[in-house]
C-alpha cells in the first residue's frame, strides 16, 4: 500500500521547494497545497525529474568518494 507519509519530518518544507523546482524545470505549474487538477503524465514528469536530479546527486556523491 502506498504511503505519502514524509519518513524525515524535518526535511517537509526542503522537499516540497524540490518537487517545486523539478516542476518548473518541466514546464508545470505547481500551486501552494492542492494540484488534483494535473494530469498523469504532468504529475509522472514533475516525479521523474525528481528522481533523475536524485540519482545525479548520489551519483556525484559516490564519485567524488572514489
Amino acid at each position: 500500500m502506498a504511503s505519502n507519509k514524509t519518513l524525515v519530518p524535518e526535511a517537509k518544507q526542503a522537499l516540497n521547494q524540490f518537487k517545486m523546482e523539478a516542476a518548473s524545470e518541466v514546464g508545470v505549474n505547481l500551486n501552494q497545497g492542492y494540484n488534483g487538477d494535473l494530469t498523469s503524465r504532468q504529475a509522472g514528469s514533475i516525479g521523474g525529474q525528481m528522481v533523475k536530479k536524485m540519482i545525479e546527486k548520489y551519483e556525484n556523491d559516490i564519485k567524488g568518494t572514489k
